[in-house]
């Protein structure tokens, strides 16, 4: 069978319209995980059926949790979840299989850590590459018995009792605060996690929502010893993923004359890094209608091209853009001046080393990138070449690349591009109604 490659002419027209983009990946993930926690129904609107979330929705049911799904559309389901409480789940027939989603075994491994049985949780070839340590550390200082292979998956676990510590990041982790704080939910005693700056807190706002009474002064957050013994459903709808909504942004930005509205976007202020980059880019955008959903606040984001100029992106903004990196060296090529990023190192631990692959492929573009070991430099502005590239099954480079070849000046082939749907199912259709020049070929 042939494998289709996604074909992306020179933008002559400007982009135009108004879309909505699937529903937060982050969210989506916790939804289904804590709502498999919860004692009662939970219903969850919006939800995105993307490859990494449907992962965690088969490895819940593998734990005996009855999901009912209503497809209202191919990228935005509704889904029912009869929680089983917090020590209701069954032990599953084989091992977990959590495929290319490392949110769903770093958090899952915080869960599992506090069972009654036995469990091993593995994924694709890929999610094996990606360290474990940084969870499976911390949950041993609670007593979690955890092994893996050399501090990645697959990994074992075995019953355990586990108390509470006070766990101090180096380095700001969603992933790693929020497997503690859910072992936490399984520990005797106080569980308290210090970050050194700004994370994305979905699990602290759901876990509250929930009915769990976390304390926090901006740097610790604190589970304390005395809580209830079980977790109200969530009633929620997922806003739209400001991830996903980077890259049609992205190319409003730098395609001239271009003005959209991307509806519902999730604007948690731990999540909109990337939306700080490009107001120091000089980039013209809007955020309108502001509402809350499930303690998580949505817009709608007006975007209108305008001529932009390099900018420096370190510290805590790193930390609150860290999926945006790929997408925003695009903008950065379009940008008078050279825009350099620092503190950027998590980078080489996404599904793939994100710096040395974004470089290697924009190069291929006639892109002048210099890597850094925690980040990179891009000398902008910059005439683009049409190429051959490949998104190495990186679902956020398949769209940066997408994105690039809109401004390129011949056409741009994209091998392996399918991995979008890992996050952004339908993206070429979103980007086609903006009147993008993309589509499939054999």
């Amino acid at each position: 069978m042939n494998i289709p490659r996604l074909r992306v002419a020179p933008q002559k027209k400007p982009l135009r319209g108004r879309i909505f983009v699937p529903g937060d990946k982050s969210i989506s993930h916790r939804a289904v995980l804590l709502g498999t926690l919860a004692d009662g129904v939970s219903i969850i609107r919006n939800w995105l059926p993307a490859g990494d979330t449907l992962a965690t929705l088969e490895v819940v049911r593998a734990l005996g949790v009855l999901i009912e799904v209503d497809e209202k559309e191919t990228w935005a389901w509704d889904l029912r979840i009869e929680g089983r409480g917090l020590n209701g789940l069954s032990a599953p027939s084989g091992p977990l299989n959590c495929k290319n989603a490392g949110t769903s075994m770093r958090l899952l491994a915080g869960i599992m850590a506090g069972q009654a049985f036995p469990v091993v949780i593995d994924g694709s070839e890929q999610l094996r590459k990606r360290p474990m340590r940084r969870i499976s550390d911390p949950l041993a200082q609670m007593g979690a018995l955890i092994e893996s292979q050399d501090g990645r998956a697959p990994l074992h676990i075995t019953p355990a009792k586990l108390h509470g510590i006070n766990y101090e990041m180096a380095v700001a982790s969603a992933q790693v605060k929020s497997a503690i704080l859910l072992a936490g939910l399984y520990a005797a005693g106080e569980t308290s996690v210090y970050q050194p700056g700004p994370a994305r807190d979905h699990t602290e706002r759901m876990l509250a929502a929930m009915g769990v009474p976390l304390e926090s002064d901006g740097s610790w957050i604190t589970l304390p010893a005395e809580r209830p013994l079980s977790l109200k459903p969530l009633d929620l709808t997922v806003p739209g993923d400001i991830s996903s909504a980077a890259f049609p942004l992205v190319a409003a930005a730098i395609i001239p004359h271009s003005e959209i509205t991307l509806v519902n976007i999730g604007a948690n202020e731990t999540r909109t890094g990337l939306l700080d980059m490009l107001q120091a880019m000089g980039a013209q955008f809007s955020l309108q209608n502001e509402r809350e959903t499930g303690g998580e606040t949505a817009v709608d984001l007006l975007v209108r091209f305008d001529e932009l100029h390099a900018a420096d992106v370190s510290g805590d903004m790193v930390v609150r853009g860290i999926d945006e990196f790929p997408i925003m060296a695009v903008a950065a090529t379009q940008a008078a001046g050279t825009s350099t990023v620092s503190d950027a190192g998590e980078l080489r631990v996404k599904e793939v080393d994100r710096i040395s692959v974004l470089a290697g492929e924009l190069r291929k573009m006639n892109v002048p990138i210099d890597e850094k070991e925690d980040g990179f430099t891009v000398h902008g502005p910059l005439r683009l070449h049409g190429a051959t590239v490949d998104s190495h099954d990186d679902h956020r480079l398949a769209m940066s690349l997408a994105v690039a070849g809109l401004a390129a000046d011949s056409p741009t082939w994209i091998e392996n591009a399918q991995c979008a749907h890992d996050s952004f199912p339908a993206f070429v259709e979103a980007m086609q109604s903006l009147g993008a020049n993309m589509k499939w070929e054999e």
